[in-house]
């Protein structure tokens, strides 16, 4: 879903997708995007293992900016950079918290 207030950014709601199936679906909605676009991530929990899949993954190609972390409801903007970005512009949050997931899905209990 697009968001309409900025043509570029797309809202991508994680809390309505199964566990299982979030991480392969952010990663494919990611994959997605083209230069400067964003996917404004809303989720139920802090999802630290997806955040240093995504480092791991894409490396200098997504930056991370954390927007709002709520009990219930973080967010999380994911720009896209082309290969080689300055990496002072790409570098992941430093948060706490868990979500216990990783490859096959977000292990929480959350959401």
């Amino acid at each position: 879903m697009q968001d309409t207030q900025q043509p570029n950014h797309f809202v991508f709601d994680a809390r309505g997708v199964a566990k299982r199936f979030r991480h392969a679906a952010i990663f494919g909605a990611l994959e997605q995007l083209h230069r400067g676009e964003v996917m404004r991530f809303i989720n139920d929990h802090e999802p630290l293992p997806l955040l240093q899949q995504i480092s791991q993954r894409y490396q200098h190609q997504v930056q991370i900016v954390a927007v709002s972390q709520q009990p219930g409801e973080v967010v999380f903007d994911f720009s896209v950079f082309p290969a080689g970005a300055d990496e002072d512009e790409a570098t992941p949050p430093a948060s706490g918290g868990s979500c216990g997931g990783g490859g096959g899905g977000c292990g929480c209990s959350g959401g």
